[in-house]
């Protein structure tokens, strides 16, 4: 079957965008990987005290990597993601003269993509690839190397205070997607309900392209609210969409205040790193920021405030045993309307009776 991208070229464009960091020839390089193994394991140990979620897979594993290895990753992390799309359309496209350029366009679009990526990322947690074949590079806690280092000089951050912070949010990650029993299953259900049913159809992006001027028209951003995806799915795709935004702002929320309440006492810099990354994440600009928005990243930087307004609004009725409530079943998961007002999730889970587990 015709594959309607060309990975191997989406790999070789994110490589050649994602360009060299001169810090990745740093002599400080040679620490990053006893460091950031020593203060996973560490930082495990403080999100448990923090929150009682400790993975029920073992201990976390700290990887490493440049650009061009977190390209790698991700390029076989979208292509597992994508496949319910790309399968269907790769089976349009056997039969037309096009299909060698569409397979080159859409994986020169992908590769762009992840290149720029590739130069902000810190740290992610990569939970797409807990398969059978490769164990050893499944339920692994990245840490792109070059970007760090880059970090840590132009700010003056104290290295291991600064690289315990950034584990201390990917494990949190890992935390809740393996210490949850039913976390991840319902995660990655969403995302296949909002992929497997989408129709790759041209006319469907020209019906996204409408409601998108429909919304210029009316005064509001049409890709604020989940990049060109959102635009391109129907009614029943786009609700399903908005529980995987209430659930990733959750979690990323989540992600966020434990990192800074579990550090706390060893990390004095904690608020300072705090600030530099959130004006890090708002001072994209140009085309940048439409490359943000429309995959969608521009939803994902909402995510962590409006996470962080939920949890907090949350806890300041109930403290961390209500929202302790979200982690019982999907039932009590957050709607988007919910995030958007914690009252109303109050209001709907603090007067149930909790779910024996």
């Amino acid at each position: 079957m015709t594959e309607a991208v060309a990975w191997d070229l989406a790999e070789r464009v994110a490589v050649r965008v994602a360009g060299r960091e001169p810090f990745s020839e740093s002599y400080h390089y040679d620490s990053l990987q006893p460091d950031f193994e020593e203060l996973t394991a560490q930082a495990e140990d403080l999100v448990a005290a923090a929150t009682g979620l400790r993975s029920l897979s073992g201990p976390a594993r700290a990887r490493v990597t440049d650009r061009a290895g977190w390209v790698r990753a991700n390029v076989a992390s979208f292509r597992r993601l994508l496949q319910p799309i790309t399968d269907r359309l790769g089976s349009r496209m056997a039969a037309s003269p096009l299909a060698p350029a569409s397979r080159a366009l859409a994986g020169t679009q992908i590769g762009i993509m992840l290149g720029w990526m590739s130069t902000r990322v810190l740290g992610q947690y990569d939970l797409l690839l807990v398969e059978d074949d490769s164990p050893e590079d499944q339920d692994l806690v990245y840490f792109v190397g070059p970007n760090v280092i880059s970090l840590e000089k132009r700010f003056a951050f104290p290295p291991r205070e600064f690289r315990l912070w950034l584990a201390l949010h990917e494990v949190t990650h890992r935390a809740q997607f393996t210490a949850i029993p039913w976390m991840r299953g319902h995660f990655l259900g969403l995302v296949d309900r909002s992929l497997g049913s989408i129709d790759p159809d041209p006319r469907r992006f020209l019906e996204g392209l409408k409601r998108a001027v429909d919304e210029l028209r009316a005064g509001r951003n049409p890709l604020a609210d989940g990049g060109l995806l959102a635009l391109i799915t129907g009614d029943e795709q786009h609700a399903v969409i908005q529980q995987v935004q209430a659930l990733m702002s959750l979690l990323e929320g989540h992600g966020d205040v434990t990192m800074d309440r579990a550090g706390a006492a060893q990390i004095p810099s904690a608020e300072r790193f705090s600030r530099v990354l959130r004006e890090r994440r708002q001072q994209t600009r140009g085309p940048a920021r439409l490359l943000q928005q429309l995959v969608g990243l521009e939803a994902k930087l909402l995510q962590y405030e409006l996470g962080e307004r939920f949890i907090e609004a949350v806890e300041a009725v109930g403290g961390p045993q209500l929202l302790a409530r979200a982690w019982e079943g999907p039932e009590c998961l957050p709607t988007l309307a919910e995030i958007r007002r914690p009252a109303s999730w109050v209001e709907r889970v603090g007067s149930s009776t909790p779910a024996h587990r």
